[in-house]
């Protein structure tokens, strides 16, 4: 019994001690909120964990989270689990545990103010109004790591709120798979080359929408 603890120990350890960079993506749990605009970041984390054959995921440290591999790098792949609104907590148990500066995190989430189809990388900036990203500064104590934003575009009428948390159209549903495909591809551009790369090769890159589509 001993034995196998102290084995467990030390496979924990040596898993963290390696992994060489984070990327996080953002949402809210519960099938409640399955396949809204505000889960954008989980369907980025389940796509960069179906290419790397990542397996099942383990819960720990408030978030579902995967070890894996991309080219030789090895990579954590997290979800947090504790909503949005607190996704900070999440990341600084992932920060701290696995022994990371903030630029080597990439936080993946759903942008209001770049339209649908579009993303941009960034390497550091302020919250924006999103509050997992308010969250994740306020308990990092820095806003100084890299972010992919992905476009979910603004509402012609009602709330932002009610917005975010509803589920994508049968036409936006259409073009999905393509948006979550580009950011993963950026996510992957990341961690061979660097946030620099990444954004000389995606910031100019989007999904061909067509331009009857609206938000409702």
């Amino acid at each position: 019994m001993i034995r196998r603890v102290l084995q467990s120990i030390r496979r924990q350890e040596e898993s963290h001690e390696s992994a060489s960079l984070l990327i996080v993506g953002l949402g809210n749990v519960g099938s409640k909120y399955a396949g809204t605009r505000h889960n954008l970041g989980f369907e980025v984390i389940d796509e960069l964990a179906k290419r790397s054959h990542a397996g099942a995921p383990r819960n720990r440290f408030d978030a579902r989270i995967h070890e894996t591999n991309f080219g030789g790098t090895r990579v954590v792949l997290a979800a947090p689990t504790t909503m949005m609104n607190n996704s900070g907590f999440a990341v600084a148990q992932l920060i701290r545990w696995y022994k990371l500066p903030p630029e080597k995190l990439l936080v993946i989430y759903d942008e209001l103010d770049i339209p649908f189809g579009k993303m941009r990388l960034r390497p550091s900036g302020g919250a924006g109004g999103h509050n997992g990203i308010k969250s994740i500064i306020e308990q990092l104590g820095t806003a100084d790591f890299p972010r992919v934003r992905v476009g979910v575009g603004r509402p012609t009428s009602g709330s932002t709120i009610g917005f975010l948390l509803s589920r994508f159209s049968t036409e936006e549903r259409g073009y999905l798979p393509e948006i979550v495909s580009l950011a993963a591809d950026a996510a992957e551009c990341w961690v061979e080359s660097g946030i620099d790369e990444a954004m000389n090769r995606f910031n100019t890159r989007s999904v061909a929408v067509e331009a009857s589509r609206t938000s409702t």
